[in-house]
C-alpha cells in the first residue's frame, strides 16, 4: 500500500512478512541486526513506492543514525507488520520511524528511529531536501 502522507502510525506506509528461520538468532528469535534491515528494507520500499524514477536517480538517503527500542521478541513464523513514516526534515535530515509488531498486537515488539540524509546522487554530498520531494512524502 503506496501512501504518500505517511506522517504518523495510522497513517504509515504498510508491509507484512512472516519471521523466516534466518531470521532467528541462537536465541532462538529475530536476531538484533534483522531488525536493522527491516528498517532499512523499509525506508527503501517507502521510497520506491512514492518517489517518481527521475526523483530516485536524483536522490538518495543515507544513514546517520539507528536508535531501536526492543520491547517483544518474535519468533520463527510470526506474522510481523511493519510501518513506517516520515517526520519534518531539517535540511538534509529527515527521522524516519518503523513501527514492528504482530498484527492487532497493542504494542510493538520493537520500534526504530532513523535519521537519514538525502544526498544528491551525482556529487554525494548532502543537500537540503527538494520541496518536490518533500511533498511525496506530504511535508
Amino acid at each position: 500500500m503506496a501512501l504518500t502522507h505517511a506522517h504518523d502510525f495510522d497513517t504509515a506506509f504498510l508491509h507484512s512478512l512472516a519471521v523466516e528461520e534466518a531470521d532467528i538468532d541462537f536465541m532462538g528469535h529475530v536476531n538484533n541486526l534483522v531488525y536493522l534491515r527491516w528498517a532499512a528494507e523499509m525506508a527503501e520500499r517507502h521510497w520506491q513506492s512514492i518517489a517518481p524514477a527521475d526523483a530516485q536517480a536524483a536522490g538518495l538517503w543515507v544513514v546517520l543514525r539507528h536508535e531501536i527500542d526492543y520491547r517483544g521478541e518474535l519468533k520463527l513464523g510470526d506474522a510481523v507488520e511493519l510501518r513506517t513514516w516520515v517526520g519534518p526534515a531539517k535540511g538534509a535530515r529527515c527521522p524516519r520511524w518503523v513501527d514492528i509488531r504482530k498484527p492487532g498486537a497493542a504494542k510493538p515488539s520493537a520500534s526504530v528511529l532513523t535519521q537519514w540524509a538525502f544526498i544528491d546522487a551525482a556529487s554525494r554530498r548532502p543537500r537540503r531536501m527538494p520541496k518536490e520531494v518533500a511533498a511525496l512524502f506530504g511535508m
